[in-house]
């Protein structure tokens, strides 16, 4: 028995297909990927828990009350698909993405407005029903910034990534703060095979929290964003998948155990 027919009988084998499809950004696309004082600044990929909700696998209610506005649910939201349909982080067909820089104002246009901690205050006789301390300065703040720069994917980047499970894909999708519109176009349909457990290098992108937990990460590149990191040029050590030209690790769900109690 060969090694590849070893590896396929102890390997976990949900999939048989996958699609790699292209993302063209028909608008400018913004996450809030770090901030740097008054600039935010959209890392070059599109997240894969965000793509998720894009594709309509999973739903998140308009507005969040109560107790489900401390945390986050991609726990509950994503995990039901294990098994079932997986898509990776995209990253940038050109090797790097292009950006622009916007500026935003949201302050009043009102006849008077006063500046407090971190909101716009339109009303004199509304100060002192919002103070919070002893100072005149110490309102409630709001938490949402006034003014910035916004650094934003550029229209007609396109980004690639896999996508596993059958599961009918839309021609357009949103995404991003602003629901931009990101057309979504398959190039091709490829085979997944299980590689023998060793050394491999991935070329994809890949969510740090989607990883089996006994994978042994060697080497890789990372792009800290929320709301898990991404890595990206990974050599690791364990089972593997190969998915047309890519290889990547085996069993990759959402939210797959490597960072997740």
């Amino acid at each position: 028995m060969s090694q590849l027919e070893l590896a396929s009988q102890t390997i976990q084998m949900p999939y048989q297909s996958a699609r790699l499809i292209e993302l063209w950004c028909a608008e400018p696309v913004f996450f809030a990927s770090r901030e740097l004082s008054d600039t935010y600044y959209t890392e070059g990929t599109i997240g894969n828990y965000a793509l998720a909700y894009a594709l309509g696998w999973a739903r998140s209610p308009y507005r969040l009350l109560g107790q489900a506005t401390g945390r986050p649910t991609y726990v509950e939201d994503l995990t039901p698909f294990s098994g079932q349909r997986y898509i990776l982080p995209a990253w940038p067909r050109a090797g790097a993405a292009s950006f622009r820089f916007e500026r935003f104002n949201a302050l009043s246009d009102s006849y008077w407005y006063a500046m407090t901690n971190n909101r716009v205050a339109t009303a004199r006789e509304d100060l002192p029903l919002k103070r919070t301390g002893k100072k005149p300065n110490t309102f409630r703040p709001s938490n949402f910034p006034q003014t910035g720069r916004l650094r934003v994917i550029e229209r007609g980047n396109r980004f690639q990534t896999l996508v596993f499970g059958e599961v009918e894909l839309p021609e357009y999708i949103r995404v991003g703060k602003f629901m931009s519109k990101v057309r979504v176009d398959i190039l091709q349909q490829v085979s997944v095979t299980a590689l023998s457990p060793g050394e491999h290098d991935c070329r994809t992108y890949l969510n740090s929290a989607d990883l089996p937990a006994d994978l042994a990460l060697l080497s890789f590149d990372l792009i800290s964003i929320p709301p898990a990191s991404l890595l990206k040029n990974l050599r690791f050590q364990g089972s593997a998948w190969k998915v047309g030209d890519y290889t990547v690790p085996a069993n990759l769900e959402f939210c797959g155990g490597r960072n997740h109690d």
